[in-house]
């Protein structure tokens, strides 16, 4: 399974990870990516940026290093009605949207709190990713989730990280999602979740996931760039195709 774009990475504006805009784009292009989604964690997580960090990235380029850039967030799902920590100003602005459950953002509930809360944010018009459902730290009705993810036509994601760095135990939920969501057709996200350069594209366990359970490419979003812009625009957003600019 060829993965073309990292769709979840971190840097220093997150308040704990380590790597700038352009030493990820660099890491993404040693890698051999044509894409990376710049998704700082929102501004209810300890150390994160301001609002006004999200309004401000238009800024950035379209292409850093020979690889497409998405302006982002990795947004905290605040309450048990699926609210986040950006308003609908920022939120617009935005290339891409992921959202998910974080310790001190959201306390958590049971099983049918958590499933709850997970939909509602589904239903955000601005939300584009669910990351790492299979946190156990926060349970919920995975055959539900995928159920209404393919109904909202929501990406889930499978999370590298979830396998190694972060989230201690979610490698059953996850495998319990991938092979659910292979049944049913869901669009998966296999992303790094990189919060230091060394880890953008990086892939390899959650991949082997995806492909025990039956998952097949044409249902990862991150194969192509193509798939990935168009299912953007499928979401309202107003990605462009842009000719690539010489590296800075």
């Amino acid at each position: 399974m060829n993965l073309v774009a990292d769709l979840h990475t971190h840097t220093v504006a997150s308040g704990h990870a380590y790597s700038t805009i352009n030493e990820n784009a660099r890491a993404a292009a040693a890698r051999g990516l044509e894409m990376i989604g710049f998704t700082d964690h929102g501004p209810a997580i300890r150390g994160g940026p301001d609002p006004y960090h999200f309004g401000s990235l238009r800024v950035l380029p379209r292409y850093l290093h020979g690889v497409r850039i998405l302006r982002g967030i990795e947004a905290n799902i605040m309450a048990a009605d699926g609210t986040l920590d950006l308003s609908e100003e920022y939120l617009r602005r935005l290339d891409i949207v992921l959202a998910g459950f974080h310790p001190g953002c959201y306390d958590g509930g049971n099983v049918v709190a958590n499933t709850d809360a997970l939909i509602a944010a589904m239903e955000n018009p601005y939300v584009d990713i669910i990351v790492h459902p299979g946190n156990p730290q926060y349970p919920v009705d995975i055959p539900v989730v995928v159920r209404e993810a393919v109904r909202l036509g929501i990406c889930l994601e499978i999370n590298n990280a979830s396998f190694s760095l972060s989230r201690k135990g979610s490698k059953d939920n996850c495998q319990h999602f991938a092979r659910i969501c292979a049944d049913q057709g869901a669009i998966l996200a296999i992303n790094s979740d990189a919060h230091f350069m060394g880890y953008v594209g990086e892939f390899r366990e959650a991949v082997a996931v995806v492909k025990e359970a039956g998952v097949v490419p044409e249902q990862v979003l991150n194969t192509s760039t193509e798939r990935v812009l168009d299912y953007l625009r499928t979401r309202g957003k107003q990605v462009q195709e842009v000719t690539p600019q010489p590296p800075i």
